[in-house]
């Protein structure tokens, strides 16, 4: 007696055969014991991917605080990250800034007794500092069944989860770490943390060529080819890293380490501007210097150079040709003053932004500076004060963009850009990003 058996092809095709009952009994005890085997290997993979690594630093240990579902790792920010599970693969997450504000502890433990109540599946960890000066008081003053939690020093690393039922609890001095398999069964539909998303505009003035951008793949080269390719892409910010030769001319490049790593350069360090521009970046990038880099945005009118590492706007107004096409990041009050006497817009840097006495804002606006650089790492942190940058037209530029897992360009532009006005960005990846709107 012959049988049918339809088989799925290349291209989900469908090949039929015409089988005699022998071969049809052989086929289906191989296509179920493949069928077995491919089950065995699902299962394997689906028990690798719910493990969870929860792994906290103290500021002493001098490392970054990470979590990690299935392999994909998440570091977090100063204080303390609730994970909420809502399944297997599903999370959500938050930091809470615990050390420097108040208002955040009390969110975070409305937030921990909510989940205990509904006996949600959650993890905690700290980084760098969770416990400031007001931390024992607010925190011992609420009802929260997380003894350690309670009772947590400053400076100290803090792990807990309860995967297996019960709250765990893990307090060191330098570092703690645990690895628990999170159960197969876990389904809460609960949101504790709803996305919040920002609407903006989009327009080329919010998106930074980081290092001239990159080119056929190379990131940082500070590069003649760099700045030709992404121009044509579209950026019109081009920021390059402005440093000294041994001869005190000014050249692009990001540092003398990396760019002698990039030119297989063995001499000492700095070279001279001869050693500088006679080499080429992995052999094919041209090196600019402050000819070169007047030559090309002379050529190209409606482009504006933004400039890092070079903090000496004296210096810079007598070599860049056109201080109307010039921003400069600055990293002292005193150069931005320097700057702004000199008709040169200054971009405050993030350190002195956050050393400010008295109210940032109010500085910010007396001065009549309206744009800010500052790391894309702290926006958990300090989201109240960026809403306040913006709503005061303060255009704030985050860089560190492809320094963490998954938070490259187009994570920024979907999550980040509205909260803050832009970003250092290495590639042009803003024709297919679409902005979310509510």
């Amino acid at each position: 007696m012959l049988r049918t058996v339809c088989l799925l092809g290349k291209n989900n095709s469908m090949t039929h055969l015409k089988l005699d009952s022998l071969t049809t009994l052989l086929l289906t005890l191989f296509l179920v014991g493949f069928a077995g085997h491919a089950h065995r290997n699902s299962a394997a993979i689906q028990l690798d991917a719910t493990e969870l690594i929860l792994t906290s630093h103290s500021f002493n240990a001098k490392k970054r605080s990470y979590f990690s579902v299935g392999g994909s790792k998440e570091q977090v920010q100063r204080g303390l990250t609730i994970v909420h599970f809502n399944s297997q693969i599903l999370f959500e997450h938050r930091t809470f800034d615990t050390y420097g504000s108040a208002k955040a502890l009390e969110e975070a433990v409305d937030v921990l007794n909510s989940m205990l109540k509904n006996e949600a599946v959650f993890a905690i960890l700290a980084h760098d500092s969770a416990a400031g000066s007001f931390f024992n008081k607010i925190i011992q003053s609420r009802t929260l069944e997380l003894p350690k939690l309670k009772n947590l020093k400053g400076r100290q690393a803090y792990i807990m989860h309860n995967i297996e039922g019960v709250p765990f609890e893990n307090v060191d001095d330098i570092s703690a770490t645990q690895t628990v398999k999170l159960p197969q069964d876990l389904d809460d539909q609960t949101i504790y943390f709803p996305k919040v998303t920002y609407d903006f505009e989009p327009s080329n003035d919010r998106y930074i060529a980081h290092a001239g951008g990159e080119v056929n793949g190379v990131k940082s080269t500070n590069s003649l080819e760099a700045l030709n390719e992404n121009y044509k892409k579209g950026f019109r910010l081009f920021e390059l890293d402005i440093i000294e030769t041994a001869d005190k001319k000014l050249v692009a490049a990001h540092d003398w380490k990396m760019w002698a790593r990039f030119t297989d350069y063995e001499g000492s360090l700095p070279p001279t501007h001869k050693e500088f521009m006679s080499r080429k970046i992995y052999g094919d990038y041209t090196t600019l210097d402050m000819d070169g880099i007047n030559a090309w945005f002379k050529a190209h009118p409606d482009a504006t150079l933004i400039t890092d590492k070079f903090g000496d706007p004296k210096v810079m107004a007598k070599q860049f040709f056109n201080p109307n096409k010039l921003i400069m990041e600055l990293f002292s009050t005193m150069a931005i003053e320097q700057a702004l006497a000199l008709g040169i817009t200054p971009m405050i840097s993030q350190d002195p932004l956050m050393g400010i006495k008295g109210d940032p804002l109010n500085y910010l606006k007396v001065n009549n500076i309206g744009f800010a650089a500052v790391s894309r790492r702290i926006i958990a942190n300090k989201t109240d004060f960026l809403l306040q940058l913006r709503d005061q037209g303060i255009k704030v530029y985050v860089y560190n963009v492809n320094f963490d897992a998954g938070k490259d360009e187009a994570y920024v532009n979907e999550n980040e850009i509205g909260l803050v006005y832009g970003m250092y960005a290495d590639k042009w990846v803003f024709d297919e990003v679409k902005p979310k709107t509510d």
